[in-house]
């Protein structure tokens, strides 16, 4: 049985390896210094001397002869960069490897936020009001048009995040707006200022879908955000599967519009000011949320593999509803943030927590990449152990309070 190489990720990339492990068909990651996927049982890293998992070293490695005894594999993207990587070399992989149905326009498309929000307002896709910047005075010349907070997002925002580790900039008010405007300048980043909804983070909702080559959507799937951390602003800490209404017709909409094919993922945020739901991001490649995915009856990486070898299979025609998707740390720091705002009780998160969890890195069956994972949220997130017991004390304290 050909094997799999997954194209960059991390807890997206993780459980690709460990649905694909289930069925004993070989994975192999490119070897990375900081990543976890190198440390999961179903994982054979290819040990290279060429750069990172970024669109060039994917190049370097998979269109040179050192790939040959990969050639046959399918290659499944995780990152960004790997979706470019795809793009630009399609037509050469394809004479090497299994490569995942694909229309190069629409992808570039989602990848670039700007034309990404563009083609949305074009057929009538609702989206936060957005204004377009090549240069810092033009940016500036937007100031009077502008409410607070307004976040700043590069165009491409893998390439800023791989450059800077931020994937986006907020400004709380003109004098942030113009720092950050001047390191864009100093940066030659362009971008978009973009509208921040307001609400809470449970107002957010994401629809994903396999889109086969006659344009047809193979299965629906949506959840929705209950916390984030940073609350508003970070990436989400626990999320539960739900039947979310409209999420599906606005995502399809947007998809068909551009001609997306293969893996297709769309969020948006309900604005409590309009009732509308509102185009937060789109992806065109597996996300962090695969394993709910897959503990809720859609095991995706294993149907896109059997579709693209011709192994016949049925297209999943439901899912459970009710299922979570818990990163416990984060949602501990979730927790005390929205406490001291008065936004929770800790008996209301004791509550909220207590049900059957999936864990994006935990597994029974392969421990490690957790293990691994959790050692390096003490060595960087505490350093040092007097923090470590501050933040125990204080968690005490709330409880001692409650």
């Amino acid at each position: 049985m050909n094997g799999v190489i997954i194209l960059g990720g991390e807890a997206n990339a993780i459980s690709l390896a460990r649905s694909f492990g289930r069925h004993n068909i070989p994975v192999y990651f490119r070897y990375s210094k900081n990543s976890l996927v190198k440390h999961s049982k179903f994982v054979t890293t290819i040990d290279i001397p060429y750069s990172d998992n970024t669109r060039e070293g994917f190049e370097q490695f998979l269109l040179s002869k050192a790939s040959a005894a990969f050639y046959g594999s399918t290659l499944l993207a995780c990152s960004d960069s790997g979706i470019e990587f795809l793009i630009k070399n399609r037509n050469e992989l394809k004479k090497n490897y299994v490569v995942d149905i694909m229309m190069p326009k629409a992808q570039k498309i989602l990848l670039n936020k700007k034309l990404t929000y563009r083609s949305a307002t074009q057929i009538g896709v609702p989206t936060p009001q957005y204004w377009e910047f090549k240069t810092r005075n033009e940016a500036l010349n937007l100031i009077p048009k502008l409410t607070y907070p307004v976040l700043i997002k590069p165009e491409y925002t893998h390439l800023f995040y791989e450059k800077f580790g931020r994937k986006y900039l907020v400004a709380q008010n003109a004098n942030e707006l113009e720092t950050h405007l001047h390191f864009f300048d100093k940066c030659n980043e362009k971008g978009i200022l973009l509208e921040y909804i307001p609400g809470p983070d449970s107002l957010l909702c994401s629809y994903y879908t396999y889109i086969d080559n006659s344009g047809n959507p193979l299965f629906d799937f949506t959840k929705r955000i209950i916390r984030r951390y940073p609350n508003n602003m970070g990436n989400g800490c626990y999320h539960i599967t739900d039947n979310v209404k409209d999420v599906k017709n606005l995502s399809l909409i947007l998809f068909k519009s551009i001609g997306l094919l293969g893996v297709a993922n769309a969020e948006f945020k309900k604005d409590p000011r309009t009732g509308e739901l509102k185009l937060i991001e789109c992806n065109a490649r597996f996300t962090a949320a695969n394993c709910l995915l897959y503990d809720s009856g859609i095991d995706l990486p294993l149907f896109v593999y059997n579709l693209l070898n011709g192994i016949a299979i049925e297209s999943p025609n439901s899912y459970k509803i009710g299922k979570r998707l818990w990163y416990p740390v984060d949602d501990i720091f979730s927790f005390f943030e929205l406490h001291k705002i008065n936004k929770i009780t800790f008996k209301g998160w004791i509550k909220s927590i207590f049900h059957l969890q999936t864990f994006p890195y935990f597994k029974w069956n392969d421990p490690l990449p957790s293990a691994v994972n959790l050692f390096n949220i003490f060595i960087i997130r505490f350093k040092k152990i007097p923090k470590f017991i501050k933040l125990l004390l204080s968690f005490f304290k709330i409880i001692k309070i409650s």
